[in-house]
């Protein structure tokens, strides 16, 4: 089937020839013909069939007659992640040279004021994420009655990402006869009734298995331990094993993860960039555009670019963290092996890790083959903050220490005589006691003194000149104390 068969406008089928379109994919031939009746559409595909085509074709067609008025545009497209929209006013620019529309681009992390402004001169298109759109629309800036055409590109992930409340709203706004348009890549069954309420009795086109992987990407799994170095470690091992990378996505969970893994690889000389959340709109598409250039080999991305975007020749995908949400991984390795080509792509899967694998398999409904990385496996003994070992300086022998000399000892003089110790003087002899007086005796207890030392109150004796013998007579002392004692 050529182009020229799906009812094309001439204008359209210029455009498609100017860009170098040659025979419609599967998704682009049943889709079309029933968009262009004014049909509500429900397209299942795997990611890059070209979906994004199959709904910018018939649209153009049918924006040709007719002009937009100021604040209502004429068509509306919702796209959950600002580079899908930016990448679907690409394929305007591409495929809309011939119709001279006036497409307005309505995502957040750029200036308000201008894309209000292209609003007020009249959009025939508006491409948006949900977000920036109600912002527009609360403020005053942008009227949805116009609207003639509305399409959720990657409905499960719109539904999937919290965006049902705001999809339902926007879906209240629009005129009640518009046409809706659902493509996406799977369509969990839990989704199914929220879609019931957006189509009215849709043209139902499934081109493929629901969550089903392209033949042309090969698949493999690496065995990773769980420490977050060592499996640092087995990806660059993994990296330096793929000879003929054009350049490659590395997937991961977390965005803390993305940013680690940049610094790592760029540690260890290889040329990748980073594209994450946290990231401000310019850092993004300026990344995004240098990977598309072939400037970045290796780009490390969360989940914001593993749905829809639009870069054919990417040679590998690398899912350093295996998804929790097994339709992720549909998303992540339909990065590459896109209209035809040969892709790889490689999962790190660690012994906890291992239940979400089971349960990717169970939906894509097939088992992976290991991939042996050989001998060293986690072995890169190099780390993340200084250079491999073998491209740092090699150190300066050191030259042998020559033995010190000794030096000769010097004769001992001899020692002189130690003086005499002076004798110790003589310590004068305690007074001897006073016998106590009889009023003394019957006197009432004596005052209380301050306690005295205990070198006070037993003076040390000199015994070398008492007598052979002494005796106490004292009235006030115990009778053991009376006895007589000798000395010496």
């Amino acid at each position: 089937m050529m182009f020229s068969e799906l009812g094309l406008s001439p204008k359209t089928l210029e455009a498609v020839t100017a860009a170098g379109y040659t025979t419609p994919t599967p998704i682009q031939a049943e889709a079309i013909p029933p968009a262009l009746a004014r049909r509500d559409v429900m397209g299942l595909a795997q990611t890059g069939s070209g979906k994004t085509a199959a709904f910018v074709l018939p649209m153009l067609s049918l924006l040709e007659k007719g002009r937009a008025r100021a604040r209502m545009p004429r068509t509306l497209i919702l796209e959950p992640t600002r580079e899908l929209a930016d990448q679907v006013r690409e394929a305007f620019e591409t495929l809309g040279k011939m119709h001279n529309l006036n497409v307005a681009l309505l995502i957040g992390g750029v200036a308000f004021e201008p894309q209000a402004l292209k609003i007020d001169r009249g959009a025939d298109v508006v491409i948006a994420t949900p977000g920036r759109l109600m912002d527009h629309f609360e403020r005053g800036k942008l009227l949805l009655t116009g609207i003639d055409m509305l399409v959720i590109d990657e409905a499960d992930r719109m539904l999937d990402m919290g965006f049902i409340p705001d999809i339902e709203k926007i879906c209240k706004l629009l005129p009640f006869t518009r046409q809706t348009l659902f493509f996406s890549a799977t369509m969990p069954p839990e989704i199914q009734r929220l879609t019931a309420q957006f189509l009215s009795n849709p043209v139902r086109v499934e081109v493929s298995n629901r969550s089903s992987t392209a033949e042309t990407i090969t698949q493999m799994l690496v065995k990773a331990p769980h420490e977050a170095k060592a499996k640092r470690d087995t990806l660059r091992q993994l990296l330096r094993t793929q000879t003929n990378v054009k350049n490659g996505i590395i997937f991961a969970n977390r965005k803390t993860t993305v940013a680690l893994l940049e610094k790592s690889l760029k540690v260890h000389g290889f040329n990748a960039g980073a594209l994450h959340g946290d990231m401000d709109q310019s850092a993004r598409m300026k990344t995004l555009q240098g990977f598309r250039n072939n400037e970045i080999t290796y780009l490390i991305a969360s989940d914001v670019a593993a749905r829809g975007l639009d870069i054919p020749e990417v040679s590998h995908v690398f899912n350093f963290d295996v998804p929790t949400h097994a339709e992720d991984y549909v998303h992540r390795i339909g990065r590459t092996g896109r209209a035809g080509r040969e892709g790889q792509a490689f999962t790190l899967v660690t012994k906890e890790e291992g239940k979400y694998w089971k349960g990717i398999e169970s939906l894509i409904k097939k088992e992976i083959p290991y991939f042996d990385l050989g001998e060293g496996t986690g072995a890169d003994e190099a780390t993340d903050e200084a250079p491999a070992r073998s491209e740092r300086k090699p150190r300066r022998e050191s030259k042998p220490r020559e033995p010190r000399a000794e030096k000769p000892k010097a004769e001992a003089a001899p020692r002189a005589p130690k003086a005499p110790r002076e004798p110790r003087p003589e310590q004068p002899k305690p007074a001897a006691p006073v016998q106590a007086r009889a009023e003394d005796q019957r006197s009432p207890r004596p005052e209380r003194h301050a306690p005295q030392k205990r070198s006070d109150r037993h003076p040390q004796r000199d015994v070398s000149d008492a007598p052979d013998s002494h005796s106490f007579h004292d009235g006030n002392m115990p009778a053991f104390l009376m006895r007589s004692v000798k000395v010496g």
